[in-house]
């Protein structure tokens, strides 16, 4: 039997009407049987969905926003489809759905599983809206609803996967489908064992792609972007970048790490215990090679740029004249745990322990609350981590002009400053 190749396609590349063309010309001389084919939510739509939830959060009117969404995907389909084409009846349907589901009663006891039931609507659009338009145009897709396949636990917003029912499912009821037709299906979403939508945790399409992939025990995943493959920096916010064009698992692993967004940060584990390579391609230039992920027996380390905006620096220093110890560190990571809050850089002194993570407002606020008798908490939000990996010591200081730097670490290989614009 010829093994299973998954194509994972980000938001960018299905984010208006050319970019659907694009992307089924990519899959014309490509599409294959014992193809997965991951989408992501079209453009910026999981953007859009988290701001209605805000506005409903807030107890705000989100009337506009919502209209504005569907009137978004509707333009799309009125361009590639004909009028009387099902798709406008299953896009009606799913926004029914959407606005019934917005109905009901959000708190912030809630808020994480209410949040995986809205924004799973962004990857089952574009997921219908792909397997329509390949179909459109004589390429025969099968759709698949991730939730039935991908098995997870109740952890909302970041689910943890259920292998063994994850491999049983692809097993029985996908590998069926592949050997007939290729398949499209959702990134990002899953289910647990009652049914309800959970989420795989912020841009998780990757990871999908991923575990599909170990489970199906894939020849290759290839993850289409905006960038000619893995760079050693973000091109949007720094110039002069490099394109690596291979990469060993674990620089990979140590990229995402640190918070390099071309990759999830769960996608290379599942990949590497299966030795299963990873391609990051360009959708915009398809034919180029792009970066090839594997196991390499050596390799050049290259100066790395990962800059992770929107963070919280958060210290939490004792009242009563002790120092730091165990106990302090351990109830801190008890109630960042409980919260789901991620830390991206820890540093302890004497008297405190300083955190930085991602901006979870509602989270934030509980952890405040419940350590609030505990230390003396203060914060600032609205900060940039900035890490550098194998940096060369004469580039760094051009690289914090017209910046304060609050926080600073450094090992041998690697060093990270918390800054913000002066």
């Amino acid at each position: 039997m010829t093994k299973t190749i998954v194509f994972k396609f980000g938001g960018a590349s299905v984010k208006d009407a050319s970019a659907l063309k694009n992307f089924a010309e990519i899959l014309r001389n490509r599409l294959r049987r014992n193809m997965v084919i991951v989408v992501s939510a079209m453009g910026k739509t999981t953007n859009a969905l988290e701001a209605i939830l805000k506005l409903k959060i807030d107890q705000k009117d989100y009337s506009s926003n919502s209209a504005n969404l569907k009137d978004f995907h509707l333009d799309i389909c009125k361009e590639l489809f004909p009028p009387e084409h099902r798709i406008f009846a299953l896009l009606e349907n799913q926004f029914l759905a959407l606005e019934k589901r917005l109905q009901g009663e959000l708190t912030k006891e809630n808020y994480d599983e209410f949040y995986d039931a809205v924004i799973s609507v962004g990857e089952l659009l574009s997921s219908k809206i792909v397997m329509e338009f390949l179909c459109l145009n004589d390429m025969v897709v099968l759709w698949r609803d991730a939730r039935e396949i991908i098995a997870t636990n109740s952890d909302f917003r970041f689910a943890k996967i259920n292998w063994e029912k994850t491999r049983e499912r692809c097993k029985y009821q996908l590998i069926p489908n592949l050997e007939k037709f290729p398949v499209v299906t959702q990134g990002f979403i899953g289910a647990d064992e009652f049914g309800k939508t959970t989420t795989l945790g912020r841009e998780g399409s990757d990871f999908t792609a991923a575990i599909l992939a170990s489970c199906l025990g894939a020849s290759a995943v290839t993850i289409w972007k905006d960038v000619p493959g893995v760079l050693n920096a973000d091109p949007k916010k720094f110039e002069n970048t490099t394109l690596f064009s291979e990469l060993d698992y674990k620089q990979a692993a140590e990229m995402t790490y640190y918070g390099a967004s071309v990759i999830h940060p769960k996608t290379i584990k599942p990949l590497a215990n299966s030795r299963i390579p990873l391609f990051v391609k360009s959708f915009l230039n398809p034919e180029a090679n792009g970066t090839k992920i594997h196991s390499l027996e050596s390799f050049e380390p290259i100066p790395t740029l990962i800059l992770k905006e929107n963070q919280v620096l958060v210290s939490f220093k004792v009242t009563d004249f002790t120092f730091i110890e165990e106990s302090h560190i351990h109830r801190v990571y008890e109630e960042l745990r409980s919260l789901k809050l991620r830390v991206n850089m820890l540093q302890i002194s004497a008297i405190s322990i300083s955190l930085v993570m991602d901006s979870q407002p509602y989270h934030f606020e509980k952890l405040l609350e419940r350590l609030k008798g505990l230390f003396e908490i203060r914060y600032n939000e609205g900060l940039e981590l900035f890490t550098i990996l194998h940096p060369e010591k004469d580039s760094i200081t051009p690289l914090l002009d017209g910046y304060d730097v609050l926080l600073e670490q450094s090992t041998r290989n690697t060093i990270q400053f918390v800054r913000r614009k002066k």
